[in-house]
């Protein structure tokens, strides 16, 4: 893995000299996703500059080294990511052209020639695998930005004061002396409702992340003044097209066939991405996405693979002793470190250098811990990541329907009135009524968040309030423009499949990539580590579009497919259990090891100062959650990331 940036300069602000000093400025700041090497290179001819930092994982030698030119000198490509079936692109290019001049077994390499011999669009038809990339092409004076399928790599740019920049991370596009990092109040509100940022929005205005499936072409001839002149953006893959030919064309087969092909798919993605010069790893969970990406890796091996995960004393967010059970079932080289609050509340001061962008998902920090002590054995790492979104295994695709169908009896009036009903009664008295009868943490919260789900007009309305705050929580950010339109518009279409099949493909376009693909990008690149995922294979999740849906959700079970998958390598007994998250006490922390700290984030002068917030309504739920009135842990992380955000971001050099 690797970090890649660049600007197109045609305004001559700068001298030669000083556009070199720029983009090493800007590599720097990229050095932990790449600190084996560096490479820069500033065409003056075309005003481009262009900076990588190298993470070596395939072809260890300088033959690898970027930026990197084709044979004939007309392409030039920073690249970041792997092409797992490179070798593959290499024959077949051979078979066609006699006598390539190849001078190394780089996919980086693989990936230029064929972009010079067959062109761009052919060879990403071909390509498996994660990546982002910028290609000059001196000769159509152009430069190409492009993203993966899935969006496993981030790719930022946009127009800074004339200049056409790119990187990414957020952080090198700091180190230009052009960049003007003037915040979108817009994308707060985004922040608040979802914690992520979602694409193409970033947290400054004019810089925007490239879509999954995407590139842009630039033409380097011409003045762009603004991120809105840019060129309108490609789409190679779409999803959304993938999922309507899907469901006209479901797979006809029997449940045993279907089973085993789907086997036969992952296990060869899972081959396919062992493939490193460098030692190799999985994440292992316990849970069933990660279980069974490990079973197919100790299956493709013949020695043991080496696991690693992560425990908490807190018994409700342990999951490591299922892992440990699981490894041992597999035979697995387990590596298992125990930790205590103390471990991750070092952490948190330092989210906002490691995740470079306002990002809220508080199980960043047990993806972060645990990347740091996989980096310790190996520099690659797999990972169970798109098996929900692809198979059903969240529990809002098992009630959402039920709910649904019960909630349109009632007329939103009606709805709205026994919402207000509810809320008359504060959770604290819910929770004396309850706590004899229910045995559950907090009843009262649980039936405040019910309560604010009402009144619902729609499945699509349900889902929304499903997957974002609904408690209004971006409505005290200050200076948004026509809030809730900056949110997902989106209808559930017939043609995607039914209401489960709807809510997947959100989640797989918006979800997916913004936050969980995110955070594990940061944690990983953060401690110089690879991760891949398996099940995010292309032709792996175009399969998964055609299995019909009572093949992913049966019985009442999520995942019901990949769990008989699993049975063939471990007994059911070892996985089925509810679905845990990969998650910390935040809720207790806020109130105890984290109270002073949070209260200087969330100091009312200094809320006052800034003017991002409503603060008195801040305090108010700062005040209702330290006193144990009400649990609104989740609404004041997301605040309270953005303000250690903001403060780092003034002192970040």
């Amino acid at each position: 893995m690797c970090g890649i940036v660049g600007f197109l300069d045609r305004s001559n602000q700068f001298s030669k000299d000083r556009k070199k000093i720029i983009i090493q400025q800007m590599v720097s700041k990229l050095k932990h996703r790449g600190p084996d090497s560096y490479g820069y290179l500033f065409d003056d001819k075309n005003n481009v500059a262009l900076g990588h930092s190298r993470l070596s994982i395939l072809d260890l030698s300088q033959a690898g080294h970027q930026p990197m030119n084709s044979f004939d000198k007309r392409f030039t490509i920073v690249f970041n990511g792997e092409i797992y079936n490179h070798q593959t692109i290499r024959s077949y290019l051979n078979k066609l052209f006699e006598n390539i001049p190849w001078r190394g077994q780089s996919d980086t390499e693989t990936l230029l020639t064929s972009i010079q011999l067959i062109g761009l669009e052919n060879t990403l038809s071909k390509c498996h695998g994660m990546f982002a990339f910028a290609l000059l092409d001196s000769f159509e004076k152009s430069i190409y930005l492009v993203r993966d399928r899935i969006g496993e790599k981030p790719l930022y740019f946009g127009i800074q004061n004339g200049i056409f920049m790119f990187s990414s991370e957020l952080r090198a596009l700091k180190k230009h002396p052009k960049f003007n990092s003037r915040i979108s109040r817009n994308a707060i509100a985004m922040q608040m409702s979802f914690s992520y940022i979602p694409a193409p929005n970033s947290i400054y205005e004019n810089i925007k992340k490239l879509t999954p499936g995407s590139f842009i072409k630039i033409n380097i001839e011409k003045n762009y003044q603004s991120t809105e002149d840019l060129p309108k953006i490609f789409k190679y893959w779409s999803v959304e097209q993938k999922s309507i030919y899907s469901n006209q064309h479901k797979l006809c087969k029997g449940f045993p066939e279907i089973k085993e092909d789907l086997k036969n798919l992952l296990h060869n993605s899972v081959k396919n991405q062992m493939i490193s010069d460098v030692p190799i790893g999985a994440f292992l969970s316990g849970g069933i996405d990660s279980s069974l990406i490990v079973a197919m890796m100790q299956m493709s091996s013949k020695n043991p693979i080496e696991t690693f995960s992560i425990g908490f004393k807190e018994e409700s967010y342990n999951e490591a002793i299922y892992a440990k059970e699981v490894s041992k079932i597999l035979g697995t080289n387990h590596n298992e470190v125990y930790l205590d609050s103390s471990d991750a509340i070092e952490i948190i001061p330092r989210i906002a250098e490691i995740y470079d962008e306002p990002f809220s998902d508080s199980s960043q920090i047990p993806t972060y811990l645990l990347s740091q002590i996989t980096k310790k054995k190996v520099s690659v790492s797999l990972s169970g990541d798109g098996g929900d979104e692809l198979f059903g295994g969240y529990n809002r695709y098992l009630w959402t329907k039920k709910v649904w169908s019960k909630l349109k009896l009632f007329p939103p009036n009606l709805q709205l009135l026994i919402s207000k009903l509810i809320k008359i009664i504060p959770p604290r008295q819910f929770d004396i009524i309850f706590s004899k009868i229910i045995n559950q943490q907090m009843p009262g919260d649980k039936i405040h968040k019910i309560a604010n789900l009402l009144p619902i007009k729609s499945p699509e309305d349900l889902y929304f309030k499903l997957i974002s705050k609904n408690d209004n929580s971006a409505n005290f950010v200050k200076g948004v423009d026509h809030y809730p339109d900056l949110l997902f518009n989106f209808e559930f279409q017939p043609e995607y499949g039914n209401l489960e099949e709807n809510m997947m493909l959100h989640d797989l376009t918006n979800y997916l990539p913004n936050d969980i693909l995110t955070k594990v990008d940061r944690a990983a690149m953060s401690n110089s580590l690879e991760t891949r995922i398996p099940f995010l294979d292309h032709k792996l999740v175009e399969f998964s579009l055609k299995i019909p849906i009572e093949y992913k959700i049966s019985d009442g079970k999520t995942k019901y497919i990949l769990r008989k998958i699993l049975s063939d390598f471990i007994p059911e007994k070892y996985f089925e259990r509810p679905k845990m998250g990969f998650g910390i006490p935040i809720k207790d922390w806020l109130r105890g090891s984290l109270k002073d700290w949070t209260s200087s984030q969330l100091n009312e002068d200094r809320l006052n100062f800034e003017g991002y917030f409503d603060t008195q309504e801040v305090i108010k739920k700062w005040n209702e959650h330290l006193s144990g009135k009400r649990n609104w842990h989740h609404q004041l992380w997301d605040i309270i990331i953005f303000q250690s955000w903001l403060e780092h971001s003034k002192t970040d050099d």
